[in-house]
């Protein structure tokens, strides 16, 4: 049987940075396992084709059960199923979030996870068109970049939200977070920069690297509690690879979970009663499922916004901001601008308009992951649990006044048209709250069902490691043990590297002994 040193399970932001810094050293082999196929879908490296690839060959193309606080509705959930992940599939984005955020993980357990201990490992990666600075690196292998052309309607947003008294900044990731100002994106040479073309396309000739699509795992092997391997299905076969040091699981917030309790590591009562042997009984696999939630505010245009661009993606400036229903150190809201019409039902619209996205990044949602069977290919059971929050609810409606306020100041008259969505009929605060139960959905960041910490419900430490098991650790979203007020492929890409780190420092620690 074929043995490597460490095996990788899924292609994604955290994956690629694993497989990439694991094999720096040509003593070290690693096979990286992805269920999707390479990244071809021309689609995908054109960022204005962004919203066009949830829901095709490249998505898990999952769906939450019924909600409960959303009458009844089922939650789209897209999740990349290709080479690169959800980074391959996602909206460009790249927001690290609030320094409040990582020094937060520290408190809750979890030591050496304080912003100052992980910003440089956002800048290891990072290539930031800007230059260096604290807060940047330009030597990393991911291309951070403003967008190439905005339109001019972009502008008026920045300038109508510094008129209504918002700070201007020009960046998210650095002094602070609030206030209004450009967004950047994972954007190379005009095209996305994902994890797998920035960490993975160009190590592919290393001889210690075996990249193997098409291929879904089906259960982690164990002898007693060390893991020794896992079992992967490829082509209608199942197929056994050994592993030397470590298996790391980095198949997101859904799927790590799963994989997990196919594999009798979770609830030991729920794994009984679908008769799979337990491993350890570990209660926090797949609960604590936290995402941020979106619903659009979105206007026909009355002229041609110059949005030609196909290196842009659909997000061009953003505003961080206080709800005054907000307690909290770090911003509750986020306000997306973009030159494109987004609106319910289904979000992507045809024809010439401007959306403002307003999202929810603290809310009190908790979910969790289960299983709907034995069947390795058959979907998680998701629960989201959305706005079973009145305050969350208020939230969502403070923001979407306020972002009409925006777009109903004077600088907007020479490009509003009707309002498309929530619409002019419209206006009370309990239809509001109507508007967004009936069309809130996910900015597609789950985290959480795998959280790192100290506490019973915990399910690795702080050096990512599985708890009752060895030689298995779980590198991706799904490790974050609250949301972080931004976005989550920057952290993941993060939480990669950081990993790689922890790992190649138990090796040398090992081989020390």
């Amino acid at each position: 049987m074929i043995h490597y040193d460490y095996i990788v399970i899924g292609a994604g932001s955290a994956g690629c940075v694993v497989a990439n810094r694991l094999t720096e050293d040509c003593e070290t082999t690693v096979l990286l396992l992805e269920a999707g196929n390479p990244d071809t879908k021309p689609e995908i490296h054109i960022p204005l084709e962004c919203t066009h690839l949830p829901g095709t060959e490249v998505d898990w193309g999952y769906f939450s059960e019924p909600e409960p606080y959303l009458n009844e509705r089922r939650i789209f959930c897209p999740r990349g199923k290709v080479l690169g992940g959800s980074s391959s599939i996602n909206f460009l984005v790249y927001i690290r979030g609030n320094p409040h955020d990582y020094d937060h993980w520290q408190e809750l357990g979890n030591p050496g996870w304080s912003y100052q201990d992980v910003l440089p490992y956002f800048k290891k990666s990072e290539h930031q068109q800007r230059g260096s600075d604290p807060y940047h690196g330009v030597d990393g292998e991911l291309s951070v970049t403003d967008v190439a052309s905005p339109a001019p309607i972009s502008q008026h947003f920045i300038d109508t939200a510094i008129t209504l008294g918002y700070d201007y900044n020009p960046d998210f990731n650095g002094k602070q977070q609030e206030g209004v100002g450009p967004i950047q994106l994972t954007v190379k040479d005009g095209k996305r920069h994902s994890a797998a073309v920035a960490f993975l396309v160009p190590i592919l000739d290393r001889p210690n690297l075996t990249v193997q699509t098409g291929a879904l795992v089906t259960r982690l092997l164990f002898e007693g509690n060390h893991t020794v391997g896992v079992e992967y299905l490829y082509e209608g076969t199942l197929h056994q690879v050994r592993v030397n040091q470590e298996v790391i699981l980095s198949a997101g917030s859904f799927d790590s979970p799963k994989l997990l309790m196919l594999s009798g590591i979770g609830d030991a009562a729920q794994l009984q009663a679908m008769e799979i042997p337990v491993v350890v009984d570990l209660p926090g696999v797949g609960q604590n499922l936290q995402d941020h939630i979106l619903i659009p505010v979105s206007y026909e245009a009355t002229q041609d916004l110059q949005t030609a661009a196909t290196s842009n993606g659909i997000a061009e400036a953003g505003l961080f901001v206080h709800s005054k229903i907000n307690q909290g150190i770090a911003p509750d809201l986020e306000l997306i601008f973009g030159p494109i019409l987004f609106a319910p039902p289904g979000y992507p619209n045809s024809g010439i308009g401007f959306t403002g996205i307003v999202a929810l990044v603290h809310p009190e949602n908790v979910g969790s992951v289960s299983l709907r069977s034995r069947d390795p290919k058959d979907a998680p059971v998701i629960r989201l649990n959305y706005l079973q929050s009145q305050s969350d609810l208020q939230k969502f409606v403070a923001g979407v006044k306020l972002m009409r306020h925006l777009f109903q100041t004077s600088a907007f008259d020479e490009f509003r048209g009707r309002e498309v969505s929530p619409g002019a009929d419209v206006q009370s605060d309990d239809t509001l709250a109507a508007y967004v139960r009936e069309n809130c959905g996910t900015v597609f960041h789950p985290i959480g069902t795998c959280k790192m910490g100290t506490d019973p419900m915990a399910v690795v430490d702080s050096q990512l490691r599985v708890r009752g098991v060895e030689g298995l650790r779980v590198v991706d979203a799904s490790i974050m043990p609250t949301l972080n007020t931004g976005h989550t492929n920057a952290p993941t890409i993060m939480i990669g590297e950081k990993a790689a780190d922890l790992i190649k420092v138990a090796r040398l620690k090992s081989q020390s002994c």
